[in-house]
Formats: C-alpha cells, sequence, structure tokens
C-alpha cells in the first residue's frame, strides 16, 4: 500500500488545498486581462508538470524543472512587480473599521435591493454626464479599501462635501483646480489637481490619451474606481482593476458603482 499514501491525507491536507486553491484564485483575478496572465498560465503548467515529475520519481527532469523555477523567482518578481504591488496593497488593507460596518458590511450583498454607501454615487454620475454634453474633461477617482493619502500629497487639500455643483466647478474649464484628477474618499472631495501615475500597458486603445493612462495606471495600483470623460468625444469611461468597465446608460453605470462601494 506504500504506492497510494498520497492518498491518505485529512483535515490539514483539505485546507492547504483550499488555501492554495484561493491564492490561485485571486492571483488570477489580479492578472485578468493582462499580458502578464499567460505568463502566469506557464507558470502554473510547469509547476504542475514539475510535481508530477517528482511524484514519479524522475529525477533528472524534476532537477531541471526546479532549478529553472528557483532562479526564474527572481525574474516574476520584476516581471510581475505591479501585479505583486497590488496584491500586497489588498492583503494590508486593514482598514475595514473605518468604513464603518465591518464584517456586517462585507454581508451586504445577501439583501440585492439595499445598495447602501456613504458616496453619493448619483450627485457624481449626474456631474459626469452633464459635463459630458458639454465635453467638459473629467477624471475622478474614488477611494474603496486602499488608502491614498499619498495621492493626496501631489495635489491641493481640499474637504468639500460631493455634490453636482461642486464636481461641475472644480471640472470648469476655466478653473484653477480642473487640471488634474479629484480625489472622493467617503463622501467628500479630498483633493484636486492630482497627479496619477500613468499606465504603460499596450492594451489601451490608441484613441485613449493620458487622461485614460492615468486612470488605468492607478486602477493598476490600487483598488480605487475612476470616472472618466474624454474632452474630445464626451464619452463617460468607468475603469477598475485597470480595465474598462462597460455599461449601456447612466443609470447601470450608478447602480455598478453603488454595488462596487457597498
Amino acid at each position: 500500500m506504500g504506492n497510494f499514501k498520497f492518498l491518505d491525507f485529512g483535515i490539514i491536507d483539505v485546507i492547504d488545498i483550499i488555501l492554495v486553491a484561493l491564492l490561485l484564485y485571486y492571483v488570477y483575478k489580479l492578472v485578468k486581462g493582462t499580458v502578464a496572465i499567460n505568463i502566469f498560465i506557464g507558470i502554473v503548467i510547469v509547476t504542475l508538470i514539475w510535481q508530477l515529475t517528482k511524484a514519479l520519481d524522475m529525477l533528472l527532469l524534476s532537477n531541471i524543472l526546479g532549478a529553472f523555477i528557483s532562479v526564474g523567482v527572481i525574474a516574476l518578481i520584476v516581471v510581475f512587480q505591479q501585479e505583486i504591488r497590488k496584491f500586497l496593497l489588498m492583503i494590508g488593507s486593514t482598514n475595514f473599521a473605518s468604513r464603518g460596518g465591518g464584517i456586517a458590511k462585507r454581508l451586504r450583498f445577501l439583501k440585492e435591493n439595499q445598495l447602501v454607501t456613504e458616496t453619493d454615487v448619483d450627485a457624481i454620475v449626474n456631474a459626469c454626464a452633464k459635463m459630458a454634453k458639454t465635453r467638459t474633461g473629467v477624471l475622478l477617482v474614488i477611494e474603496r479599501n486602499n488608502k491614498l493619502d499619498f495621492l493626496r500629497n501631489t495635489g491641493d487639500m481640499m474637504n468639500a462635501e460631493v455634490n453636482q455643483p461642486i464636481l461641475e466647478s472644480i471640472f470648469f474649464k476655466n478653473s484653477p483646480l480642473h487640471d488634474g484628477a479629484a480625489l472622493i474618499a467617503g463622501n467628500y472631495v479630498v483633493a484636486t489637481r492630482v497627479i496619477l501615475p500613468v499606465s504603460n500597458s499596450r492594451t489601451i486603445p490608441s484613441r485613449f490619451g493620458l487622461r485614460h493612462r492615468a486612470a488605468v495606471g492607478i486602477s493598476e495600483k490600487t483598488d480605487a474606481l475612476v470616472l472618466v470623460v474624454s474632452e474630445e468625444t464626451g464619452q463617460v469611461s468607468y475603469v477598475k482593476d485597470g480595465e474598462f468597465m462597460l455599461f449601456s446608460d447612466m443609470e447601470e453605470l450608478a447602480l455598478t458603482l453603488k454595488k462596487d462601494l457597498a
């Protein structure tokens, strides 16, 4: 029965498998839609083959694959630099108490018809819709779990409650505050003229300029939500996790924002 020893496992082994599965799932979510997804799949395949060769006592091949994986760790840190940063930020986000509600807030998805958020999403969406008609450039960053204090220091501090007139006045073309991004935390505009990191992703369509690249850049590095209004076309874009999220109309955009913030 020694050949079937690998079938003899207990509760710790089950927990181990579940934790590994969760880890792979969250890593997959981080790299999904990026060029890194192909590298991630390749690593998983090589690792599975390595473990299989070890189980079959194929010493030569398992040693070669083991050496390849161990040496490749440094290269992987370079390749997955942004993803590792985002993963650590996600793990280090422990400000549940400051968000109010803790675990109970995380369980609000059980109430499908009650989307609770402290941010005035309707005011934000209505302001973007109105500014889109006049082709006013807008770049709005909405803070979630990851604190964005490092962004506030790049702009002008502000403490104005979110409402439609305030947002329209910030991004008015002749306003000194319209250049850069506005940062929203809770239901307050906490900073304006904020400088955002620009994404180097090659998957962004060429028709999008620096405003959209900045939106993708900050959403790649943090869990922030970003709204962009194009100055050239008046198109409203919603960016989350480094991706452009699709919506059919402004009502659907408002509902999606409420779900993501609740």
